[in-house]
């Protein structure tokens, strides 16, 4: 199998996790390709000795499959070079929570076992779209998790003018407004109130962040809905900000987002269901007073 390898190029502490999972790789004489920037910080920075069949920069790679090494946020810029090349992605946790990247350093042995049996599943995950006459937001519009509006500054409210296919829905007095879809409905949204929601229910939120009224709450749509947003700010301009990629905006600009016309593939074990992930990982139900 022929690999593309992403990895967290923060952690050098964690780099032990690398270094076993290219030694599996190498047992079963895969073909590695490896991200330029992630090899300089193993092989130049750390001191390690990696056999590859060659690097990539960017989105200039093929493979059967890529493999993220970090936690979310290096799947998610994992997800972005995939992009529509429908190449399913493996995420290695090596973060904190870890819900996109799910498998942790202690089960990658017996996960490729797994893949090399054909024996794993592959969830395809919605994306959403931003459309805008901006072209720095245009230059990376896609977001596997979310697209957030926010205030630019520290002190004033911004107002964002909502509505559905056409409808108006309402005017959001906030600090900002957070569109997610399922998979992104664990991150950010979920921080400021969002709902949990099922990864596979073709759905997105719509979550307000410190809204400057008691009356406004999240909202669920379907996915195949399109949301246009006019924003005003005392300033003039706000925080676009798409799977954390952040650029400032003109009030001028009318935001449009809708899903996308591909989805992003994600590999996992048969023994990981979401539910259990939600228990595990965020302690979802436990009563603490056992």
């Amino acid at each position: 199998m022929r690999f593309a390898i992403f990895g967290n190029t923060f952690q050098a502490k964690k780099s032990c996790h690398a270094e076993t999972l290219f030694g599996i790789l190498k047992e079963r004489n895969a073909e590695v390709y490896v991200c330029r920037d992630f090899y300089t910080f193993l092989t130049a920075d750390l001191g390690m000795e990696i056999p590859v069949a060659g690097l990539f920069d960017g989105d200039d790679f093929s493979a059967d499959m890529v493999i993220s090494v970090g936690g979310d946020g290096t799947f998610l810029k994992a997800a972005s070079r995939v992009g529509k090349k429908d190449i399913p992605i493996l995420g290695i946790n090596t973060g904190r929570l870890g819900f996109l990247a799910d498998i942790s350093p202690e089960e990658m042995e017996a996960t490729f076992e797994e893949i090399y049996s054909d024996h794993y599943k592959v969830e395809e995950r919605s994306v959403l779209q931003l459309l805008s006459s901006d072209r720095r937001l245009q230059s990376s519009p896609y977001a596997l998790n979310e697209i957030a509006i926010l205030k630019r500054d520290s002190s004033s409210m911004i107002t964002i003018r909502t509505a559905i296919n056409g409808a108006y829905l309402t005017t959001y007095q906030a600090d900002g407004l957070i569109i997610a879809t399922p998979t992104g409905s664990t991150a950010y949204s979920l921080s400021v109130g969002g709902p949990i929601i099922v990864p596979h229910s073709n759905t997105i939120a719509i979550t307000p962040v410190a809204p400057h009224s008691l009356n406004v709450r999240p909202i669920v749509i379907r996915d195949d809905w399109e949301i246009t947003l006019d924003v005003e700010s005392r300033s003039h301009n706000f925080l676009v900000a798409i799977d954390g990629r952040s650029e400032t905006c003109k009030e001028s600009n009318q935001l449009t987002i809708r899903k996308a016309d591909y989805n992003i593939k994600v590999v996992k074990r048969f023994d990981h269901i979401f539910f259990d992930t939600l228990r595990t990982k965020m302690m979802w139900g436990v009563d603490g007073r056992r």
